[in-house]
């Protein structure tokens, strides 16, 4: 499947990876210290929290996974397919995560906790939108099925199959663009604490449109 995808690829790749990290390490150095890329370690918290009898925090909890939902149910609805297609309503997506961003710093700056549903919500959108034209090969809001696949692949090199040299790179672009991401959001967030998500905003708008320029100039 990677070998079908587009040479620039990786590199949209690593943008995206960079844009999950950056809002997840404002959510992880804010004020609830919330992840919000990823929902395992939230799912956790959740299941915790049902014994201390916290509504308000379980409201919050459930609140960020919903979100995460709705945001890959908006990814799903907009994109059709499993590959990578010109015309397709990727500049639509990213144009809705960069709101979904924009409402999420509103809300922070306000100190309400709401900002981070929208940011959640971004990031499944974006994580639906790589994982639907990829076939499922590419996650860019976390890295834990990336280092899976190098496990495997590794695994795999030993048992004495061949190295996807292609494959490799594009892992070692979302990894690299997901810690570097959160270096850049850390730094922007000691800076501009949580109006730091203008920053990945903007990034969304700018890809969005480059994209559609691109696409209507070699569709």
């Amino acid at each position: 499947m990677i070998s079908q995808l587009p040479k620039w690829v990786e590199l949209g790749a690593f943008v995206l990876a960079l844009i999950a990290g950056f809002v997840n390490a404002i959510g992880l150095l804010g004020f609830q210290h919330q992840s919000v890329s990823h929902l395992s370690g939230t799912a956790t918290l959740l299941g915790t929290e049902v014994l201390t009898y916290s509504f308000q925090k379980i409201f919050h909890l459930i609140g960020i996974l919903f979100s995460f939902l709705l945001g890959a149910c908006t990814a799903g609805y907009l994109v059709h397919g499993s590959t990578l297609k010109l015309g397709r309503h990727y500049d639509t997506a990213l144009f809705i995560e960069s709101i979904l961003l924009l409402i999420s710093a509103f809300f922070l700056i306000s100190s309400s906790y709401y900002g981070h549903f929208f940011a959640s919500a971004a990031c499944g959108l974006q994580n639906a939108l790589a994982t639907t034209y990829s076939g499922a090969i590419i996650r860019t809001t976390h890295v834990t099925g990336i280092f899976t696949d190098l496990g495997i692949m590794f695994g795999a090199i030993l048992r004495g199959e061949a190295l996807d040299k292609r494959k490799l790179k594009l892992f070692l672009f979302i990894i690299s663009g997901f810690v570097f991401g959160g270096t850049v959001g850390a730094f922007f967030y000691s800076k501009y604490q949580f109006s730091a998500l203008f920053v990945p905003a903007t990034l969304c708008f700018l890809m969005s449109g480059f994209y559609r320029a691109y696409s209507k100039k070699y569709s």
